[in-house]
């Protein structure tokens, strides 16, 4: 049976995660990057990012040569015939997208697409904002390969939708595809390929033109965002009214099909890679239609205030920070990664240093990262029980299951003034009787 062959421009989390996907299934893969060190241990089977369940696939697509990664664009063109492009979109000081990976790999994509005489289909995977696949992807492309979009080579953008922490399974097991296509025959040749690797567990597919697939991507991303910082709007409302609860009244509110409970988890915020900078980016675009979102705005505000929240309980706990022992429980932005970008915990430690606290980490995954961040200034645990030695107040920052199976005595036997500020809600408030507690969207008991 005749399997396309794949090529993908781009090792980060969607580029790579993507690669090893279409390898599990058999799909010859070749993955593209300009970083030799990082291609070198690619090649080796090391996964440059922590995500469960990759590691040992990317170990086997290696052994057995289903994935290969090069920095030679011709020879990934040459031997595929379909290219997903998945390089960074990061964030300019502005808030609008820096285009600059995405200029270059259609520079490169169309000077590898001259040399080749049969049709071949791009696909563009990174988050870009409204017409830049069609008035700056494609023609850059085409300028290159002196080729036509259309009758020499296809164009499609097909946003993607993976969680940190579970992208297999959503490589695997999308709610659905978008195909934003060029023309026709752009979209049916993605569809065919999609087809033959989901088979019978196909997602529901959207066809829809080139904008209107940039923009569900953000619209998406902006909705998300928007519940999370309506469900932390009613928990600050919660925490003024004595015995009120947050996280029963999302359990309420997610009993209606309308509403749904997903993203109705309060905390001290959203962060990663995808919400806060298409969120940013979302405005800015808007801002250059003539339009002032000012609901988005509101969104990006109240997570930047609820950031703050757990130093404010902080010194509400302790009056006097300086000198004060910290615990911090949590440095990823979310369970099962290792990612920090725009990770709650980092302006946390960062204002209690400021505030002249010393603090101990612990997190399970991300210490590595953070360390660069921070080096000697904080200290790193080893566990989450030596995090909490000698300390004066505890701040669950993190939701990881670990943190949820501490009982109340490990804090009262650990801590020399047993504190707890719970801003993820992982705690039961009734556990803690003779601990003095304190959790996002409670009021007071």
């Amino acid at each position: 049976m005749h399997r396309h062959k794949i090529s993908i421009i781009g090792t980060g989390y969607v580029g790579l995660s993507t690669a090893i996907g279409f390898a599990s299934k058999d799909f010859p893969v070749i993955a593209v990057d300009t970083d030799d060190a990082k291609i070198k241990r690619i090649n080796l089977g090391f996964l440059p990012f922590h995500e469960p369940n990759l590691k040992g696939l990317l170990e086997n697509a290696i052994r057995t040569g289903k994935l290969r990664c090069f920095r030679d664009y011709c020879k990934a063109i040459r031997n595929s015939d379909i290219t997903f492009v998945a390089v960074g979109t990061p964030t300019t000081p502005k808030g609008s997208i820096n285009l600059a990976q995405i200029k270059q790999a259609s520079f490169e994509l169309g000077i590898a697409l001259q040399k080749k005489d049969t049709y071949h289909l791009v696909v563009i995977k990174s988050t870009v904002t409204p017409t830049t696949t069609e008035n700056l992807i494609k023609p850059l492309i085409e300028r290159n390969s002196g080729k036509s979009c259309g009758l020499d080579f296809g164009l499609c953008m097909s946003p993607e939708f993976l969680r940190e922490g579970s992208a297999l399974y959503d490589v695997l097991n999308p709610d659905r595809i978008i195909i934003g296509e060029f023309d026709k025959k752009s979209g049916d040749t993605l569809e065919k390929l999609l087809r033959e690797f989901y088979n019978e567990s196909m997602p529901p597919v959207m066809r829809t033109n080139l904008p209107t697939a940039e923009l569900i991507k953000y619209a998406s991303n902006a909705f998300l965002a928007t519940k999370i910082s309506f469900i932390n709007t009613i928990a600050t409302i919660c925490e003024k009214i004595p015995g009120a609860d947050v996280v029963r009244i999302a359990q309420g509110m997610g009993l209606d099909k309308r509403i749904s409970p997903l993203f109705l988890n309060a905390g001290l915020g959203y962060g990663g890679s995808c919400f806060p900078k298409d969120l940013k980016a979302l405005i800015a675009y808007s801002t250059t239609l003539g339009y002032k979102p000012e609901l988005l705005e509101a969104v990006q505000n109240v997570n930047y205030i609820q950031s703050h929240k757990a130093i404010e309980l902080c010194k509400k706990l302790l009056r006097n920070l300086k000198g004060s022992h910290i615990a911090v429980l949590g440095l990823a932005y979310k369970p099962s990664t290792d990612d920090i970008r725009e990770a709650v915990s980092i302006p946390i430690i960062s204002q209690l240093l400021k505030e002249g606290a010393k603090v101990t980490v612990y997190d399970p995954k991300a210490i590595p990262n953070v360390e660069k961040l921070f080096e000697k200034r904080i200290r790193y645990a080893s566990s989450a029980l030596k995090c909490l030695k000698g300390a004066d107040c505890c701040i669950i920052v993190t939701e990881w299951p670990e943190f949820q199976k501490l009982e109340p005595g490990d804090f009262a036997k650990n801590m020399r003034n047993p504190v707890i500020i719970d801003g993820r809600r992982i705690h039961d408030p009734e556990w803690f009787e003779t601990i003095e507690y304190v959790a996002i969207g409670l009021g007071p008991q």
